[in-house]
């Protein structure tokens, strides 16, 4: 079925009705849920996959998936529950991330792989460093060091004091892919 030019339209149209929505729901979760209900239909009314199409509203999809994860937020007792720990846009940390990227597949081989996982583990751990000010059960994690966030910020900022070049600049990040023998092109 996840092969069909019907259900790969149907995710798409789901996906832009969710993202009119202001809502972000990642895609494989998206074809899961019109899988399950494709594959229900289809059930219930005793006919075929393809037939089942016919009674698919993205529209209705993406009303239904934005609803479910509004009432999830209203009953979490956590604030910003399910969302991804951001730094501040100016973050030096994350701009130190960033400015490792275009270097990663000269060392990697040219393994994206390699280079995604890198900036994954290390954003995860720049997040979590960063929400260490205000998490009870880090205290005492970082040992003598405590949690002084912006002391780590200053530090990095003074060791690296252009480093806020690598937030919105295409060009900066372009000639340094480029400087490392690498070029992104699409297929």
């Amino acid at each position: 079925m996840r092969k069909t030019k019907a259900f790969k339209e149907a995710v798409a149209e789901t996906l832009a009705d969710l993202a009119r929505r202001g809502v972000t729901f990642a895609p494989a979760t998206v074809a899961d849920t019109i899988e399950q209900q494709i594959t229900a239909v289809s059930e219930r009314l005793g006919i075929q996959v393809r037939s089942a199409w016919k009674y698919f509203d993205p529209s209705a999809t993406a009303d239904r998936l934005a609803k479910s994860q509004a009432a999830f937020e209203e009953s979490s007792s956590e604030k910003d529950v399910g969302q991804a720990p951001m730094p501040p846009v100016d973050n030096p940390e994350l701009a130190l991330v960033l400015a490792g990227v275009p270097d990663s597949p000269a060392h990697s081989g040219g393994d994206l792989y390699g280079v995604i996982l890198n900036v994954a583990v290390n954003a995860l751990m720049a997040g979590h460093i960063h929400g260490e000010d205000g998490c009870a059960g880090c205290d005492g994690s970082r040992g003598d060091s405590g949690h002084d966030w912006e002391a780590r910020m200053r530090m990095i900022s003074k060791l690296q004091p252009n480093i806020t070049k690598w937030f919105d600049r295409r060009d900066v990040w372009t000639a340094a892919v480029n400087d490392a023998g690498y070029t992104v092109t699409r297929r």
